[in-house]
């Protein structure tokens, strides 16, 4: 019996696509969803173009579709599959092996991103089934993204070294330059990652546990945690961020920050919120400035996290009393979200603070990070410029003062940050 023949058998209508067997040193299958794209060549070539591993690799490509998509998504489809089954057999080796899954016609309720990388990983958990490798990796990459060559060189490093991994987001930076868009787009591309940079590193400030980044584009996950939890969900859009946030608390989870994924800057309105909706709004926002969460509530989230280990087996009288002494926002929105109820159900099922601690953060998650970031901008904060919070937390953890004032500036000294850790 193979480690997931029960999560399969419980796949409603899962049936295996791929006819021709894995080899058996396979390690690594990349998945890839497919949609109305014009450019799945080039993120082709960059993954041809990577260093060689000791392993073979494969590469799962869904081309996918609704049952109500329009003619001109299907047309597009075909052509990318004929064009793609064309440079297949023009570029593949045994040790670099692609498949493509063409999807038709899937159901209007769920058809989207992530059903179609549902579909792909769940493909990919069969072949590494049919192996009985439950360390395989799954590499999770979009149609519109490239590599740096040495990506799967650093991942293969990885694991060899930290063999127990079960998930890792992988560093990205967005094309803020070039000729093939416009000024305005690279410039709404530079604002939107610095703001997706500021929020992570704001939340890793406040010594939260799953303070990682969530694109779809930009993680691996080991076969054996994709499996206990219970796979990818079929979300139209954020299927990444409710994903991962599954597999976090897992523990052994990494980031790294040595090779590259390159997503594309495009505008895009595929799905409703991620980087293309992102700069769409952007562009078309009538504001000078891009607005963000006040960088002192997240300063009231460090407050609560570090007396978390306080309220291990604390009597309720005792846990009122350090909850009223946090900052009146996050004291009272624990109050609302009945933080008393929480920790007696919470102390009641935990026999150590190890326990308690995870039971905790299942509990203050990330959704929940959220929810309160939205009730303190709602009752006492206001969302205030990006560049000016963003200064903030570079003063606070590297006391850094920027030299130039613009988001470029800004997102180059967040990017070198990062590329240290």
């Amino acid at each position: 019996m193979s480690f997931a023949d029960v999560y399969l058998d419980k796949q409603k209508n899962f049936k295996i696509k791929i006819q021709a067997k894995p080899f058996p040193d396979l390690k690594y299958i990349v998945v890839i969803p497919c949609f109305n794209e014009f450019n799945l060549i080039k993120t082709l070539y960059s993954l041809r173009n990577c260093n060689k591993i000791k392993s073979s690799i494969e590469i799962l490509i869904i081309i996918n579709s609704s049952e109500d998509s329009g003619k001109e998504i299907l047309d597009q489809n075909i052509k990318t599959l004929n064009k793609t089954k064309n440079w297949i057999h023009e570029n593949e080796d045994s040790s670099l092996r692609f498949f493509i899954i063409h999807e038709k016609d899937l159901p209007r309720k769920f058809a989207g991103a992530g059903l179609a990388r549902k579909i792909g990983m769940d493909q990919a958990i069969a072949r590494f089934s049919e192996l009985n490798k439950d360390n395989g990796i799954i590499i999770s990459l979009d149609a519109d993204s490239e590599v740096k060559s040495n990506y799967f060189t650093e991942l293969e490093k990885h694991f060899a070294k930290y063999p127990k991994t079960n998930v890792v987001t992988t560093y990205f930076e967005h094309p803020v330059e070039g000729n093939e868009f416009n000024e305005n787009i690279y410039n709404a591309a530079a604002i939107y990652e610095l703001y997706m940079r500021y929020y992570k590193l704001s939340l890793a400030h406040t010594c939260f546990p799953y303070s990682y980044y969530t694109v779809g584009s930009c993680f691996a996950v080991r076969a054996n945690a994709y499996v206990k939890q219970g796979g990818m969900n079929r979300k139209q859009a954020g299927e990444d961020f409710y994903f991962l946030h599954k597999v976090f608390p897992l523990g052994n989870s990494y980031e790294i920050n040595t090779t590259r994924v390159i997503p594309s800057s495009r505008i895009s309105d595929r799905v409703p919120f991620g980087t293309g909706p992102m700069i769409k709004l952007i562009i078309e926002s009538k504001t000078k400035e891009f607005l963000t969460y006040d960088f002192d509530a997240f300063l009231e989230l460090r407050d609560l996290f570090s007396r978390v280990k306080y309220l291990f087996k604390a009597e309720t009288s005792e846990s009122e009393e350090i909850i009223k002494e946090l900052p009146n926002c996050i004291s009272k929105f624990l109050v609302e979200n009945k933080i008393s109820e929480a920790l007696n159900e919470i102390n009641k099922n935990s026999s150590n603070i190890k326990t308690f601690i995870k039971r905790f953060y299942n509990w203050f998650d990330a959704f929940k990070v959220l929810k309160f970031l939205n009730f303190a901008h709602e009752n006492i904060y206001v969302k205030r410029p990006l560049l000016g919070e963003a200064e903030k937390l570079l003063e606070r953890i590297e006391n850094i003062k920027p030299d130039e004032k613009n988001y470029k500036r800004y997102l180059e000294l967040y990017r070198s940050l990062e590329r240290k850790f």
